[in-house]
């Protein structure tokens, strides 16, 4: 895709966090970047979180200033004063099916909540993709103890190569997407970094054709289409970066300043 980046006014600019903002291999955020958000802002261009993390695992990036967050992949937006523009959960059944599922053939999983994340066990495949993103590993649950009715994500250690049957014939009312072989991020049907787009844009007023992204992985692929400019990290996978419209460097080589500086809005 082609942008005319001279006749653009952009008022949104919407980020993911790991491989975007968030560096792999230092899990910090380049110093030019946390100056490009700033001058962003004082600009009076909104700059919005848009991740698969939950609400509460921010910490990361709390000491920056944001206008907003979506996390949960859109299944929860929030204001930075704590408003809660939108909150969709996964359909119980699904939740239910998952765990049955979980308990006659090997697979782990965890289940987000706006206030907690548990897991069904503690592999070396679950603890190292914690350690991954800088993050504790959850608490096992207690299966009699299962909150069925407010799961907000799931994340399910399934194998790209299986994850389609896997969704149609136990998880069919609920979507997925993957930053990662490892596993996928499991949504409810309907809900994507998108959907957490449009909720933004019509609380700060702003049109879709005044905004822009940045991403790296596979949940980020509804978000980059949608906004004006859809931009993908140099350490983006393949699938992303064939639907951007501009690839810009990788997160630890200025990545997001270079295509700020690109497209005139530093």
């Amino acid at each position: 895709m082609t942008t005319n980046k001279d006749s653009i006014k952009i008022k949104a600019v919407f980020f993911d966090i790991d491989g975007t903002l968030i560096s792999f291999k230092t899990g910090t955020i380049p110093d030019s970047t946390q100056h490009s958000i700033k001058r962003l802002r004082e600009k009076g261009i909104k700059v919005i979180v848009a991740t698969g993390r939950s609400i509460n695992s921010l910490t990361h990036i709390s000491h920056i200033d944001f206008d907003g967050f979506i996390t949960f992949n859109g299944g929860y937006c929030a204001t930075t004063e704590g408003e809660i523009l939108s909150k969709t959960t996964i359909d119980s059944k699904d939740i239910q099916a998952l765990i049955h599922y979980a308990e006659e053939f090997p697979l782990s999983y965890s289940l987000m909540y706006d206030h907690k994340v548990e897991i069904n066990d503690a592999t070396p495949e679950v603890v190292g993709m914690y350690a991954h993103v800088n993050l504790p590993v959850p608490p096992i649950h207690q299966k009699d103890n299962i909150d069925m009715e407010n799961v907000l994500q799931a994340n399910i250690f399934l194998r790209p190569e299986a994850e389609k049957e896997f969704m149609e014939n136990v998880m069919p009312n609920s979507i997925s997407s993957r930053w990662t072989p490892l596993f996928a991020d499991v949504n409810p049907g309907g809900i994507s970094k998108r959907a957490g787009i449009e909720i933004f844009c019509d609380y700060f007023n702003i049109d879709f054709e005044e905004t822009m992204s940045f991403g790296d992985g596979g949940n980020d692929i509804t978000m980059l289409q949608f906004t004006k400019i859809g931009i993908a990290m140099g350490n983006a996978n393949e699938q992303l970066k064939e639907v951007a419209d501009y690839i810009t460097d990788d997160v630890d080589s200025n990545g997001i300043e270079n295509a700020l500086l690109y497209f005139g809005l530093l």
